[in-house]
C-alpha cells in the first residue's frame, strides 16, 4: 500500500487529494501529509480503490457520500515546545 497506488486510486476516482480529503471529511492535510509516509493506512487505500471502480464503473459515489453523516476530523493539537503535559498523576 504505497503512496503512488494511493495516488492512482484517487486520480482514477476523477479526485485531487484536496477533493478525495473533503469527500471523505478528513483534514486536507492530513491527506497531502500521506506522502512522506512508507505506507498508506489500510483503509484509506481500500477507499480510494473502491472510489477509483466506482468511478470506472460511472457510479456516482459523491451522492453517496453527501448523503452519508460523516463527522469532520477533528484537527489534532500539537503541544509547544517546554509546554506541560497533564500527566493525571
Amino acid at each position: 500500500m504505497k503512496y503512488d497506488d494511493f495516488k492512482k486510486n484517487v486520480r482514477s476516482a476523477n479526485l485531487s487529494m484536496r477533493e478525495f480529503a473533503d469527500l471523505i471529511k478528513a483534514n486536507r492535510n492530513s491527506i497531502t501529509n500521506l506522502s512522506t509516509r512508507e505506507k498508506i493506512p489500510k483503509n484509506l487505500y481500500i477507499v480510494s480503490a473502491l472510489l477509483a471502480e466506482l468511478a470506472y464503473h460511472n457510479i456516482d459515489y459523491k451522492k453517496i457520500f453527501q448523503e452519508m453523516d460523516i463527522e469532520p476530523q477533528k484537527a489534532r493539537v500539537k503541544n509547544t515546545f517546554g509546554e506541560k503535559k497533564d500527566t493525571h498523576e
